[in-house]
Parts: C-alpha cells; structure tokens; sequence
C-alpha cells in the first residue's frame, strides 16, 4: 500500500471491505447466516476460501468466533461492534445497487412490480426473522421484533413522521397517517390476538416524541442502526440526509416466520385494512 493511505480511512476500510467475498460473507451473517455450513450454502464458496475470508474478517476484528458445539468443534460467526457499525454502509450500498445499477438513478420510496426491491421483499414470505435480532422501543428498552405473547405481529416499515420532504418524494408521504390508522384500528388488531409494531430509521427520541403526541399505543422501533435492513434486505432511499425505509408491512408468525408480505405499499387505508385481515385469518388458524 502506498504511504500515504495508512492515514486514509477509506483506504482502511478498503482492505477489509474490498475483497467481493468479504462484503458477502458481512452481507450473509448480517441475515442471520452465522455458521459455517449455512455461510457456504448462501454464497456458494468453497470450503477452502470461505475458511481464509472468515479468518481474515476475524483478523480484521470484524467477526468473533463463538464456540456452539464441543464435539466435533464448530463455531458460529458473530458481528463484532466494529462489525456492527459496517451495517450502514452495506445498507448504503444496496441502497446506491438499486437506484443507480438496477433502478434508473431516480430516488422514489415505492418500487416496481417487476424490479428487485419487490423481488427481495416478496421472497421473505416463508423465511424467518434472525434469532435475537432486538431494536430500541419508544419504552426505553429493547424490543424484539415479534411479540413474544400474541399469535401473530404485523412489522409495518415506513420513511419517517413529521418531516415535509416526504412530498417530493414519490411513495414518501402519507407516515403520520399510517400511524394513525394503526392507531385507530389497534383494538381490532389486539381482539384478533395480533401485535403491531411500527419500524423506521427515525432516532428512539424522536419516535417517542411522535407516540407522545399522537398517542400511538403500539411500540415504534429504531433502526437507526440498519440493523433490520442489513438482516432483511430491506428496500431503502436518501431522503433528509438519511436512509429511511420503503414503506412496507409484513405479517409474521410466533415462530418469526413471515406469511405475508405488502409491497409497494400505496393505497395506505388499504393496505391497514389488509393486514388486519391477513393476520386475523392467520391468527384464526392457531
């Protein structure tokens, strides 16, 4: 390396991160994929260079090994906090994938029936949600994605509350009222057995500023780290400065299975109304 990029942080990063198998292997564990055998089968590498890349992530101090079996020896690979914090990029980096290399350069939050973003979220119905995978709740604490005493959760993703950009941008507008139709219908939804549960990239203070004032009875989760969008693949744009997710819901089981999934979403009346259907009926076959 030339001398003048060991004080470079984009050359640093370069070397963990330039190798294609390196941002795939992180891609990979990012969605739950953490033992050796599953990484081989995501990704199609051999044994041999898949074993050199998870030790050079390991090296790097972005992978730690954790030792789940004694007999024989296995380990799973773990994100590390610096791990961790490569989240955003690789979410940055899809994001950059399907505006300017599969998309047409446009920035929208709704997608084509036809493209990626719609393919990816549709092929979640039948796959589950990453064990332990929590977000910071507008209570203060850590939440899990799935209600751990209700039947059946509808995750309902959306840009962002209380900001003007939104009207420029297609698909963006309309957070507050899916809010507040959440809102209006929750009793119906917790008479089904069905949690709610309401996600964006907003920080945890201003969800709860927002639940405050709106009086929104359901948990918002934080992931302001893209942690869910990492593990998920989930569909995201720029706007205000910051990644924000398509508006998006899905219907997931107790097992953390998804059954259903409503993508794009731009009928907003319709699309609550449908996944209180969808996880009613869901919630009548238990």
């Amino acid at each position: 390396m030339h001398n003048a990029d060991e004080t470079c942080g984009i050359a640093q990063a370069a070397m963990v991160l330039g190798d294609w198998w390196n941002v795939l292997v992180l891609r990979e564990v990012a969605r739950g994929h953490v033992r050796f055998d599953a990484l081989a089968a995501e990704i199609g590498l051999s044994r041999k260079v898949l074993t050199e890349r998870l030790g050079r992530l390991v090296a790097h101090g972005v992978l730690q090994r954790s030792l789940y079996q004694r007999r024989p020896v296995r380990y799973e690979y773990l994100l590390t906090d610096a791990g961790i914090a490569l989240l955003p990029l690789l979410v940055a980096m899809q994001d950059w994938g399907d505006r300017w290399v599969l998309g047409d350069g446009s920035v929208t939050a709704t997608a084509a029936a036809d493209g990626a973003e719609h393919a990816r979220v549709h092929a979640l119905v039948g796959t589950r949600l990453p064990d332990g995978l929590e977000l910071p709740g507008t209570q203060g604490a850590d939440l899990p994605l799935v209600a751990p005493d209700s039947v059946a959760t509808v995750l309902f993703a959306y840009p962002g509350t209380g900001v003007e950009w939104g009207e420029r941008i297609p698909g963006a507008i309309g957070c507050t009222l899916e809010n507040r139709l959440f809102r209006d219908a929750w009793p119906d939804f917790r008479r089904a057995g069905v949690d709610v549960r309401g996600i964006s990239t907003q920080l945890p203070y201003e969800q709860a500023e927002f639940a405050r004032i709106e009086k929104v009875p359901y948990p918002l989760l934080s992931d302001a780290g893209h942690q869910l969008a990492a593990a998920l693949r989930l569909p995201t744009f720029r706007g205000a400065g910051r990644l924000r997710h398509k508006r998006l819901i899905l219907i997931v089981d107790a097992e953390r299975t998804v059954r259903h999934a409503l993508f794009p979403v731009v009928d907003i009346p319709h699309a609550v109304a449908q996944s209180l259907r969808l996880a009613a009926d869901w919630a009548r076959t238990m």
